[in-house]
Formats: C-alpha cells, sequence, structure tokens
C-alpha cells in the first residue's frame, strides 16, 4: 500500500511535468530537461535525513544548457511535501540549483531559496517562466515614479480601451465597461 501511494504521486508529478512542457526525452522541441534520480553529494544532513552524505534527488529539472534549474522533491500522498523543504534546500544547494518545488502530487510549493519561503502552487511552472523570473530585476526608481491614474488597473486588462469605438459613445461606454471587466481607481485608492 504504502509503496502504491508513493507511485500514485509519481505518476501526477510526471504528468504535471509534462503539462507544463517539461521534457522526460529528447524530441523536436529539444533535450530532455528532466534528469530523474539524479545522484548527489551533499554535506552531512544530520539525524532527519539517516545521516548520510550522499542522496538522489527525485527529479533534477535543467535549463536549455544542462544546468540545474529546479529540485522537485516527491513525497507519498499522505506526507505533507512541506516535511521535505530542508533536505531539497541540501539537495539545491550542491546543485546550485535556485528553485525547489515540493509536491506529494496532490499538494505543490514552489520555493525560490533566494527570496523566501515555499508558496503553494496548483500547477507547475514553465522553463520559460523560470528563466523570466530568474533575470528580473526590478527596478525601485521606476516602481516609486510610476504614474498610477484612475485608470491604472483598466489598462493592465485592456491597454487599448481608450479606443475602442463602444467607449467612445457615451450611451454604450458603462457596457462597454461591464462587460469587459474594466476596473477604475476612486481618488482614495491612489494614495
Amino acid at each position: 500500500m504504502s509503496n502504491d501511494l508513493e507511485a500514485k504521486a509519481r505518476i501526477k508529478i510526471n504528468k504535471l511535468l509534462e503539462d507544463a512542457e517539461w521534457r522526460f526525452f529528447d524530441n523536436e522541441k529539444g533535450r530532455a530537461n528532466i534528469l530523474l534520480e539524479n545522484h548527489t553529494t551533499i554535506g552531512d544532513l544530520g539525524d532527519d535525513f539517516e545521516n548520510t552524505k550522499n542522496g538522489f534527488i527525485d527529479f533534477l529539472l535543467v535549463d536549455d544548457n544542462q544546468k540545474p534549474l529546479v529540485v522537485l522533491e516527491a513525497k507519498k500522498e499522505k506526507i505533507n511535501p512541506l516535511t521535505a523543504k530542508e533536505q531539497a534546500r541540501a539537495y539545491a544547494v550542491s546543485q546550485k540549483a535556485r528553485y525547489i518545488i515540493l509536491s506529494n502530487g496532490n499538494e505543490h510549493y514552489l520555493w525560490d531559496i533566494e527570496n523566501g519561503n515555499p508558496e503553494r502552487i496548483y500547477s507547475f511552472p514553465k522553463l520559460s517562466s523560470l528563466v523570466l523570473y530568474k533575470e528580473y530585476r526590478p527596478e525601485p526608481n521606476k516602481l516609486v515614479n510610476e504614474q498610477i491614474n484612475d485608470d491604472y488597473i483598466a489598462l493592465t486588462i485592456m491597454p487599448n480601451y481608450k479606443d475602442s469605438p463602444d467607449f467612445k459613445d457615451e450611451s454604450k461606454k458603462a457596457q462597454f465597461i461591464l462587460n469587459n471587466k474594466l476596473r477604475f481607481l476612486r481618488y482614495y485608492n491612489k494614495y
């Protein structure tokens, strides 16, 4: 029964990886970017991990240059995936991988070990998303100086809403805003 729970979790995780366009095998889209049960040597993990200096990473996700990007630690369905947090961190540090996914097939957490704590996710991130996130460098001055007008949210929903004939027509404007779910800030939201 115990092995059944682990096998079910692995099947679900495999599907989630494939849905996020990770590859177990080379194909027309590129080289395989999932390495299974990759052996790693890490520092002494202590009593929690049977005093071992070696371990196996369940899934190691690599970038287009085959460099480690994500350690995915899989647990049985009945085990909270967060219990593997420190084990996965040790694996990620040993591989110089920035991200960790903790999963039991039903619950999943993504952890950027450079920024914060694991956050619950409902699908696995794509390689392209992680690469963009990794390269993003916020510009504090740009954020501080960004102009916030009453249509700030509406512009994020529909950047060219002002050009629509239905928006320009006063008799259709209210219905256009409603149909497109455009939101506008009130004067007190801007401060």
